[in-house]
């Protein structure tokens, strides 16, 4: 849902302050309210943080508060449900707002899971998907409860190489190869 008419550049954005704690994307200058999470969704992207925090110092892990800079046919500002830092990229944004700015290194990797809806789809698969990669992130997860499935992007050259895990597959990550889930083991997340 586009809450403005009036196109904001990125300056504009950063220093944009409606009173409430309403969260906002910025799409090619428009703002874009994020609508509350679906319990599923915030249930996958906690149990991710859970398993990450095993291995990854608590500050280089980020949960759906710290905003990513990227390009689109104007500025384009996201807000993943989950990110893992470098510690290049902590020291640069530390003490400092949680946005990422182009000047910035990337995240190590972003993981976005997928609410219900073909445009909640197609901002995850394909915009994101070129977004991302044109921001030079290793490794960006879609999860996506609604198809069963996780699907894994790798950069290789600049484009993103897909991996998709379902059921028992185990996934397998470039960037932490420690890691031992299975595609099952996240989709179900907190299910009773």
């Amino acid at each position: 849902m586009t809450t403005t008419v009036k196109k904001l550049n990125l300056d504009e954005y950063l220093a944009y302050d409606d009173g409430t704690d309403t969260k906002y994307e910025l799409v090619d200058g428009e703002l874009v309210k994020m609508p509350p999470e679906s319990d599923r969704n915030n249930l996958i992207s906690l149990y991710l943080l859970s398993q990450f925090l095993k291995f990854v110092p608590i500050q280089l892990i980020r949960h759906k508060d710290t905003e990513l800079v990227v390009t689109g046919n104007r500025t384009r500002v996201r807000l993943p449900d989950l990110m893992i830092l470098t510690q290049e990229l902590f020291e640069a944004i530390a003490l400092k707002r949680a946005t990422i700015t182009p000047d910035m290194p990337s995240p190590a990797m972003v993981v976005e899971v997928v609410s219900p809806g073909k445009e909640n789809e197609d901002r995850d698969y394909r915009y994101k998907r070129s977004e991302y990669a044109a921001r030079g992130i290793p490794e960006y997860w879609i999860v996506d409860a609604n198809q069963a499935k996780i699907t894994l992007l790798t950069l290789v050259d600049g484009f993103y190489e897909e991996t998709i895990f379902q059921e028992t597959d185990m996934i397998k990550s470039a960037t932490f190869p420690q890691l031992n889930l299975t595609a099952s083991q996240v989709l179900t997340a907190g299910q009773v």
